[in-house]
């Protein structure tokens, strides 16, 4: 498939960007952007291994940012952790939901949104339990219920609206809604340009017709001419 370099570069500066803003300090929990841009990569970049690529790379980026400043001591969140490999599967599957979005619309993306959100609540979370981190509940049913319990409470602790539990999914809608909205401005602007390029079409095939209508009455009037002459 042929690769559109502008959109490309495009999402390489929003790759950058979204890693950047992932390791803000004090940042609300679950609010940012790497979950729009895997799922938009994969609606929007022809070549499926950018599409694949791009969001990892923005992971990996903040991840390593992460790692350089606890090695520093800056900060106590470890870049490179024990169930990274996993996380970076779960976005992957994303970006095969964002293959499956043909029409971006609202609903459409809400739904898509809502289910990436939960998708990757349900796996991250699983590899935390099972790899024995967070709280090391026991491998049990029940345990696998506390890890999620765990995961909510702390979202309403640390997510963008306070005491609510579904911020894993708030800074996802959040930011896909921003990606959308591009989307469609550039799908309004294509059609805008379609439909003047129609009508300037319509027009010159309108002066056309014109001036074959005129060039035709002219040699009815010189036929007409010529056959009056030869009657006298």
């Amino acid at each position: 498939m042929k690769l559109n370099k502008s959109l490309i570069w495009a999402f390489v500066l929003m790759v950058v960007v979204a890693a950047l803003y992932r390791i803000i300090p004090g940042r609300p929990a679950g609010f940012a952007p790497q979950m729009a841009l895997a799922l938009f990569g994969g609606s929007m970049i022809r070549d499926k291994r950018w599409a694949l690529a791009l969001p990892i790379f923005s992971l990996f980026l903040s991840d390593l940012i992460f790692q350089l400043l606890y090695i520093g001591g800056l900060t106590q969140i470890q870049g490179l952790y024990g169930y990274q490999i996993p996380m970076y599967l779960c976005f992957m599957v994303i970006t095969v939901f964002g293959f499956l979005l043909k029409k971006p619309n609202v609903l459409n993306v809400t739904a898509f949104g809502t289910a990436g959100s939960l998708f990757f609540f349900i796996v991250s979370n699983f590899f935390v339990w099972l790899g024995g981190f967070g709280f090391e509940r026991p491998k049990t049913f029940e345990g696998l219920m506390l890890c999620y319990e765990d995961a909510l409470a702390f979202y309403r602790q640390y997510g963008a609206i306070p005491g609510f539990a579904g911020n894993f999914i708030v800074g996802d809608l959040f930011f896909v809604a921003l990606v959308i909205r591009r989307r469609i401005l550039q799908r309004l602007r294509h059609h805008q340009r379609r439909h003047g390029d129609l009508c300037l079409q319509q027009q010159q095939r309108g002066h056309r017709r014109h001036r074959r209508g005129r060039r035709h009455g002219h040699l009815r009037r010189e036929h007409q001419r010529h056959g009056d002459g030869a009657g006298l």
